[in-house]
């Protein structure tokens, strides 16, 4: 008898060791998932709320005029605006602007209709921007436009230069 009380103690005592083993083996690896899937929502959370369409475009003389409007849930802060890079050219043969840089190869940007007087792109609110570079092509040749915020979402269009 008192071999099998034995044997059922040395097993329940082998059955509570690989429990702890186990849980301390999975418990970090569902906190770590928990936490990825939180990550991972927020990100996507983000992006969904902040979408830009480009409105209008023109190029001219080396000069360019772009209109975007924030149709997205959530405001776009002025850092954010100027940390974006704003691609402009000739298909094919385009140029990274810096902002307010000096020379030709640079852009600048207003919010129109900053209602609150906030200084963020708002939703709603169209932003204007100023580009100029002598890569943009003669009238009647396609012009490439890209514009990209530094959460990555990136708009692009091509349009016809004129006059």
């Amino acid at each position: 008898m008192s071999s099998e009380a034995f044997t059922t103690a040395m097993f329940l005592i082998a059955a509570i060791i690989a429990a702890g083993v186990l849980i301390n083996a999975v418990f970090p690896v569902i906190y770590t998932l928990a936490s990825t899937i939180s990550s991972s929502s927020h990100t996507v959370d983000e992006r969904l709320s902040n979408d830009v369409k480009i409105v209008t475009t023109y190029a001219g003389g080396g000069n360019a005029r772009i209109w975007l409007k924030n149709v997205g849930t959530g405001r776009i802060s002025d850092a954010d605006i100027r940390k974006a890079d704003v691609f402009l050219g000739g298909q094919g043969n385009f140029i990274r602007l810096g902002l307010n840089a000096p020379g030709s190869d640079s852009w600048t940007y207003e919010i129109l209709e900053d209602t609150p007087g906030n200084n963020c792109w708002d939703p709603g609110e169209t932003l204007y921007i100023q580009a100029s570079t002598e890569k943009i092509p003669g009238t009647g040749d396609i012009v490439y436009f890209q514009f990209v915020l530094s959460t990555g979402l990136s708009r692009s269009t091509t349009f016809t230069a004129g006059t």
